[in-house]
């Protein structure tokens, strides 16, 4: 690179080394890697001026490129979804239960099964926790220094990407999280007997 100038030739085998390689990764890949394989093709070329001549190219496409978990991947435009979702399998929603110990656990992080079920105030039944585990939206964080010495649960990666944020850093605000929620489990309050008054008469 003449005189610290980038020529045009350059950017673009930049550009075409980049898309390939988050192309072929399943995850999203982290700017260090990138940074490895452009020297390694002896490439001067800085990693965040690449993705963004990258992100523009891809800028009238009906996919994009995200930053997600810490890295950055190629994702379909949500306005795209709709149209497939009869043609492309759905990943399973989790419950309301689950959705909101999963919020609590990405708030409080580290934290014990017994802190979750304190602040939902309702136990923690295990299948929401298998679920969690199952789409390893969540993982053990050590054990804390207590009697007992319970299991502190944590974030994952994969939650990050599931959700689309860069970084836990860039959690909204919790009731904004739990906005859209899935269909919850079996409703806790019983049926109304047949009959029953409000209680005034």
């Amino acid at each position: 690179m003449a005189g610290g100038v980038v020529t045009s030739e350059e950017m673009q085998r930049g550009c075409l080394l980049l898309e390939a390689l988050i192309f072929a990764n399943p995850e999203p890949v982290r700017p260090s890697v990138m940074a490895e394989l452009l020297k390694a093709q002896g490439s001067d070329l800085v990693v965040s001026d690449v993705l963004a001549a990258l992100a523009e190219r891809y800028a009238t496409h009906a996919i994009e490129l995200v930053e997600a978990a810490g890295g950055w991947q190629f994702r379909t435009r949500p306005e795209y979804a709709s149209a497939l979702t009869k043609v492309v399998e759905k990943p399973r929603r989790l419950s309301r239960g689950a959705m909101e110990t999963l919020a609590i656990i990405a708030y409080h992080q580290p934290c014990t099964r017994a802190e979750i079920e304190a602040i939902r105030g309702v136990s923690l039944g295990q299948p929401i926790l298998d679920a969690l585990l199952e789409d390893s939206l969540i993982a053990p964080k050590g054990r804390k220094e207590v009697p007992g010495r319970p299991v502190l649960w944590g974030t994952t990666p994969a939650f990050l990407e599931s959700f689309g944020l860069p970084d836990l850093g860039s959690l909204p605000k919790r009731e904004d999280f739990l906005l859209d929620r899935a269909p919850t489990e079996a409703a806790p309050e019983a049926p109304s007997p047949v009959g029953e008054t409000d209680g005034t008469g």
